[in-house]
């Protein structure tokens, strides 16, 4: 599938099928975020797919409350993929510090789309949370008090019939420009 059809199709998915992701699948999402680019090659991040159950329930569970339930559908998702922040190497921290940029965001959202484009590509749908609560997840996943979660994704095969949606997007002239602001 080329490019252009991949961006078309992605989309978030919300209602999820019962049914598992291929260990084939799982292995070829992984490879897309291996080959992801990022600031001077440091790759800082982690990827843990959550596959357990039990353990997927929890974590899901953790990315919605009583009060902010948007994320509700999570614990549908067979899969759950945490992105995990890394330290950067030594010349992307100096980097960042000299251009006040957060190169380790930029790279994580870059490895979060491949991973999100090549689960379209292989008949999965996505959505990516930004909202979750981060020390229960870092608690179940043993992940150290000194890293941070970027991003929760969700992964499954959409439940049948849930179609693609027209994207709502702003037009072309809104957010884009040329030569100047």
């Amino acid at each position: 599938m080329d490019v252009a059809r991949l961006i078309a199709l992605r989309q978030s998915v919300r209602s999820y099928a019962d049914q598992p992701v291929e260990e084939e699948k799982l292995a070829q999402l992984i490879e897309a975020v291996r080959l992801a680019p990022s600031a001077s090659n440091s790759q800082p991040w982690k990827l843990i797919l959550v596959t357990d159950p039990d353990l997927k329930d929890k974590v899901a569970r953790a990315t919605f409350s009583a009060l902010v339930s948007f994320n509700k559908f999570a614990p549908e998702a067979p899969v759950l993929a945490v992105l995990v922040i890394e330290k950067p190497r030594v010349i992307t921290q100096i980097g960042a510090r000299l251009k006040d940029r957060e190169f380790p965001l930029i790279d994580i959202g870059i490895a979060a789309s491949q991973f999100c484009l090549r689960a379209t590509e292989l008949g999965l749908g996505t959505c990516m949370l930004g909202w979750f609560d981060e020390q229960a997840i870092k608690k179940l996943l043993h992940i150290p008090a000194s890293r941070r979660i970027g991003l929760v994704i969700t992964l499954g095969y959409a439940r049948e019939g849930d179609p693609l949606r027209p994207k709502r997007r702003k037009q072309a002239e809104e957010m884009s420009s040329r030569n100047s602001y």
